[in-house]
């Protein structure tokens, strides 16, 4: 297995950069990830690939057809990382698709079209709280009221494209205008157990669930924790915590069809002896169905804002991010499909509840996605982990796969 031993290489080496002394933590701009995104350059310079770093900071190496005006694949994940992260969540992706691309043009086999391999350099959302920011621009669906966003140093996301060698007057430019995608194609792994208590490698993706994430604001009145009666205090902290309790009770209410999450907590001046006067707080809300989606946001809401007006808080719900569920593509999954049961597996459908840089393509072009299994669904952890058995099963059905594709390329997606 010596394709599947160099992609575990790979995926060691950069696991091996992080901004961290301790674990692996690559937020988008910062050091580690333009670290990061110089290994993944010098690979994909090396595999023979026409590289550049666009305007964001997306690593993009594109291997051309002898076809004139050919439509491009797009086979892509993202490096930048969670806090603490595991080291598959985003690279697998990346250095597969290298993989597959060193194959063909070692082989030196003719695609009937471009292919294009990108590293987005943020899909988490971590530093500036919102997602996708790598593949929206290449989506061309990049919002510029986010430059003026701040990371938790005051630092703007202007600044940062900047200090990068970023242009934000080019982000526009680096768009794939939408008559020119054949697909887009991302390998992943799982990020839950399905496939691992199935004893399966491999998953087609039929669905992505939707999400809002939001951020609250619970306002009330800083005091003296030894002095102000307990029947009249403002406690930010206390409301939010029972906001929180309220997300958990709602979700579970609703059984598989919604997950909603606090993630993070912020607690303004905080101290020992000071009653908490400003704490403010992140949701998650997911599901595939936008219905539910839908609702359960609203619900959370109106919990949110009845919370505060039972404890005489100012109450502040701002959506950050938000996104539709998006159905794969059901030409390219029957082609995927169609791959997996050639290379000798049971063809398994899966909706995603993570979201993915699919998420803001599917906007512009058919998706489709293939899930590796992973150690016991553990995802976004130290302990995140693919065998390099299911890496080899994988390789198969990605191989076919794009054979696949060059087999009907001339057919409408």
């Amino acid at each position: 297995m010596p394709r599947a031993e160099k992609i575990l290489s790979r995926i060691n080496e950069l696991a091996s950069v992080s901004e961290a002394a301790k674990g692996i933590t690559r937020r988008y701009g910062t050091a580690a990830a333009v670290e990061a995104g110089e290994k993944v350059r010098g690979w994909m310079r090396a595999a023979g690939l026409r590289v550049r770093v666009d305007a964001i900071g997306n690593i993009r190496g594109i291997w051309k057809s002898e076809n004139a005006g050919a439509d491009r694949l797009v086979i892509a994940s993202h490096i930048d990382t969670v806090i603490d992260a595991g080291r598959w969540d985003g690279p697998l992706g990346v250095v597969m698709g290298l993989d597959l691309l060193e194959n063909i043009i070692s082989s030196g086999r003719k695609l009937p079209f471009d292919v294009e391999l990108i590293a987005f350099c943020d899909e988490e959302g971590v530093r500036f709280h919102t997602t996708y920011l790598g593949s929206k621009v290449v989506a061309g669906s990049f919002e510029r009221d986010m430059l003026d966003r701040k990371d938790g140093e005051g630092v703007s996301l202007r600044e940062v494209i900047g200090m990068i060698g970023g242009n934000v007057e080019a982000l526009e430019g680096d768009a794939i205008p939408p008559d020119q995608w054949l697909g887009y194609f991302e390998i992943h792994i799982e990020q839950g157990p399905v496939l691992y208590e199935k004893k399966a490698p491999v998953a087609l993706v039929k669905g992505i669930a939707g999400q809002v994430r939001a951020e609250v604001v619970f306002k009330g009145m800083a005091g003296h924790a030894g002095t102000v009666p307990m029947d009249m205090r403002k406690d930010a902290l206390c409301g939010a915590a029972a906001f929180i309790l309220a997300v958990e009770e709602l979700a579970a209410r609703a059984g598989s069809g919604l997950v909603a999450t606090v993630g993070k907590l912020q607690i303004a001046n905080a101290a020992s002896n000071v009653i908490p006067g400003e704490v403010v707080c992140s949701v998650d809300i997911r599901s595939a169905d936008e219905v539910v989606l839908s609702q359960g946001h609203l619900q959370l809401k109106e919990l949110c804002e009845a919370i505060g007006a039972q404890r005489a808080l100012e109450v502040i719900w701002t959506v950050v991010q938000s996104s539709s569920p998006v159905v794969c593509d059901g030409r390219m999954n029957e082609l995927l499909g169609k791959s997996i049961r050639r290379a000798g597996y049971e063809v398994l459908e899966l909706v995603s509840g993570a979201g993915h840089d699919a998420v803001p393509i599917s906007a512009v072009s058919p998706v489709c996605m293939l899930f590796v299994r992973c150690y016991k669904g553990i995802s976004h952890h130290p302990q995140e982990h693919v065998e390099t058995e299911d890496l080899a099963a994988a390789i198969v059905v990605a191989d076919e796969f794009i054979h696949q594709l060059s087999e009907i390329w001339k057919y409408p997606l």
